[in-house]
């Protein structure tokens, strides 16, 4: 392959290999690398020459450039110069410049030329490659050294000074006594976490998972009307979970979500040990989304007796967000579960609508643990195996990942024990209103401006509601302190009140465009008068 200017790439690296005072800044056919200071050390040694430089940064040799140049020819950093090469661009050298050592080098007048050895091509040079690893090794020895005392003398200076000099904080605060951090405004920083990651909790599950239970419901729903005006049904199947909370001579009681419960024809528990036995309700309170239902001791076989737990009730009052939470329940139907997570947040108000489309709002603690469709009615545990939460609800969207809901536990207490002691009242001595009404709904509230309850149709004559000062247009809320969002859930909670049993109702009316809340005292009546 021929060169630049006609040599081979043989002549050309031959050329390179003398030791030539400017080789190293030439460009080398081969590898192409330059070294950008070969013009300024020829300026150095071109002092005291004629040198014209041009309006565009060009410079122009007249006289001792070493190769002849008429008038006007100019050298830029376009150009390419080679080693061993008696010609420039084809043009030979004049002005009796030849080539030094087989190659171009010009001396500046007035300048004395350095002499510079010889050497010959294939002369081994003594000692060339064992001194220089001789000086490396002797450098690394120094350096090593030099480092060691630099080292020990700043750990000496540290060690000396450090018991009275205090680190800055990342906030740019100071340490306190207390573990927090403080800085120039006042404003305390964080202290050093004690918390722990929740990692195994199968002693808690082993102690708790014997108190849970999975519930089955045979049911029964309403689907819609036929043509001729009469209601058909369709038998239903669902899963859901329950707590083992405390037990008589005669019946063990279980809470779980009125949900779990709703339109049962048919209720079966199936404890740890897989017995199942048949179980009734013994009460439901629909504005809170709980029940209790029971099982009778003679139907619970002795063996299973041995293996099932009451639960351990804690504090939902006490607990923080961020603690660790446990979540056991009849996942899908498929049996018991466990999932973990955290306390994400609490006191978080959220609405569902019943199986009659009524809505209900509670205050629910919110959690990471996983809350799946047969979670419902199981148990939400703290760190020490103590129930501080009913599972309730998940949110259900495409975009959110571990939103569930639990009812707390210091909610859930007195209304679960009050629905264990209190009796459905005997037909001959049921209590009796005297009201009819129309169900306000989340949606119809929002549309037409008014508050969820029982908006009152009518008011009969002579009743105990009339009586009491209930008209019609009220929205009745509450009664007796349970919330009421529709007529089946008034007369589902006068099942436990007799005839003459003095209640509180709460009402909301329409006073000029606005709803004002009042209360009123109402003796119940007898519903067989």
């Amino acid at each position: 392959m021929e060169n630049y200017n006609g040599n081979n790439n043989e002549e050309n690296r031959n050329s390179n290999n003398s030791d030539s005072l400017y080789s190293y800044s030439y460009i080398n056919q081969e590898n192409q690398e330059r070294n950008p200071n070969y013009y300024e050390k020829q300026e150095e040694q071109n002092q005291g020459t004629s040198e014209r430089v041009s309006d565009n940064n060009e410079r122009t040799y007249i006289a001792g450039s070493g190769y002849e140049q008429e008038q006007g020819h100019t050298r830029n950093d376009q150009q390419f110069y080679h080693t061993g090469q008696s010609s420039y661009n084809g043009e030979p050298f004049q002005n009796g410049a030849g080539a030094y050592n087989g190659q171009w080098n010009p001396v500046p007048e007035g300048k004395k030329q350095k002499k510079k050895k010889q050497k010959v091509q294939g002369e081994k040079k003594h000692h060339g490659f064992g001194m220089a690893l001789g000086k490396c090794a002797a450098l690394a020895v120094v350096f090593g050294l030099v480092s060691g005392t630099v080292f020990y003398g700043t750990g000496l200076i540290f060690e000396r000074t450090k018991s009275s000099t205090q680190l800055e904080t990342t906030t740019g605060g100071s340490n306190k006594a207390d573990g927090t951090t403080s800085n120039s405004s006042g404003i305390p920083g964080t202290s050093v976490s004690t918390a722990t990651t929740i990692n195994d909790v199968a002693d808690i599950v082993d102690n708790v998972i014997p108190s849970i239970v999975s519930i089955t419901n045979m049911g029964q729903q309403e689907l819609g009307m036929d043509f001729f005006g009469r209601s058909y049904m369709q038998d239903t199947e669902s899963a859901g979970s329950g707590i083992i909370i405390s037990q008589t001579d005669k019946e063990i009681y279980i809470a779980t979500n009125n949900h779990v419960v709703a339109n049962a024809t048919q209720l079966t528990v199936n404890f740890v040990d897989d017995q199942s036995v048949t179980a009734e309700i013994k009460g439901t309170d629909p504005s809170t989304d709980l029940a209790v239902i029971s099982v009778a001791v003679k139907d619970i076989p002795a063996e299973t007796m041995e293996k099932i737990k009451i639960a351990t009730l804690g504090n939902s009052d006490d607990i923080r967000v961020g603690q660790g939470a446990v979540a056991i329940g009849n996942a899908l139907g498929y049996g018991q579960s466990v999932t973990t997570g955290v306390i994400s947040a609490m006191d978080r108000e959220v609405t569902v609508q019943d199986d009659n489309g009524a809505s209900i709002t509670n205050s629910l603690l919110q959690t990471s643990a996983a809350i799946n469709p047969g979670n419902s009615g199981g148990a939400l545990v703290n760190m020490n195996g103590e129930i501080i939460g009913i599972n309730s609800v998940k949110y259900n969207d495409t975009t959110v990942e571990g939103m569930g809901f639990a009812i707390p536990i210091s909610t859930a207490e007195p209304i679960i024990n009050d629905l264990i002691t209190r009796e459905v009242v005997d037909e001959s001595n049921s209590s009796y209103l005297g009201v009819s009404g129309q169900d306000v709904t989340e949606d119809i509230a929002a549309d037409f401006g008014m508050p969820e309850g029982l908006y009152i149709t009518l008011v009969q004559e002579n009743s105990a509601a009339e009586q009491a000062g209930i008209k019609k247009g009220d929205v009745l809320t509450e009664f007796d302190g349970r919330k009421i969002q529709s007529m089946k859930t008034l007369k589902e909670t006068m099942r436990y009140y007799a005839a003459g049993t003095q209640v509180e109702i709460t009402l909301k009316s329409n006073q000029n465009g606005e709803w004002q809340e009042r209360k009123v005292t109402a003796t119940l009546g007898k519903k067989n008068e």
